[in-house]
C-alpha cells in the first residue's frame, strides 16, 4: 500500500512539474528573446525624450481575466527618463538590457538586466535608465477580457 501511495505522489509530482515547466517556457523564451534585438534611435514611437515604444507582437490569452497580451519594448537611451504615468493595464516587465531605477508611489528600487517587476492598472510608475548603454524594458501588457 505504501508503495502505491508513493507511486501516486511521484506521478502527481511529475505531472505538476511538467505543467509548471510548460507554463514557464513562454516566460523564459520572452526573456531570452528580449536580448536579441538592437533598436535604432528612431524606431517606434517616442513617449518621452530618449524613450521610444516598439510594438513587438500580440497574442490571445488563456488567462480568463485577459483576452490578449501585447508585447512591447520600451527603449531608453542612456540616462533617459520616462516620467510618472498611470498604468492603463496590468503589466509584467523584464529588463532586457541596461540598468534602471524604478519609482512607484510607495517605493523606489534598482533593477539590472534579467530582473522583472510588475505594474498594476491604475498605479503610477516611472523609470530612469541609469546605465551607459541603451536600456530595454520588454513589457507584457495584459489586455482585460
Amino acid at each position: 500500500m505504501w508503495e502505491d501511495a508513493m507511486k501516486t505522489i511521484n506521478r502527481r509530482s511529475a505531472i505538476a512539474l511538467g505543467v509548471t515547466a510548460a507554463a514557464m517556457t513562454p516566460l523564459f523564451t520572452l526573456v531570452a528573446s528580449a536580448k536579441v534585438k538592437k533598436y535604432g534611435p528612431k524606431e517606434g514611437k517616442e513617449i518621452a525624450p530618449g524613450v521610444r515604444v516598439v510594438e513587438v507582437s500580440t497574442g490571445n490569452s488563456d488567462i480568463p481575466a485577459y483576452k490578449s497580451i501585447a508585447i512591447a519594448d520600451v527603449v531608453f537611451q542612456p540616462g533617459a527618463h520616462a516620467p510618472q504615468m498611470v498604468m492603463d493595464n496590468d503589466m509584467v516587465c523584464t529588463i532586457a538590457s541596461g540598468a534602471f531605477t524604478i519609482k512607484k508611489a510607495d517605493k523606489e528600487f534598482k533593477l539590472k538586466e534579467g530582473d522583472m517587476y510588475t505594474c498594476a492598472k491604475g498605479k503610477t510608475d516611472e523609470a530612469t535608465n541609469t546605465s551607459k548603454e541603451v536600456g530595454v524594458h520588454r513589457i507584457a501588457v495584459l489586455i482585460p477580457a
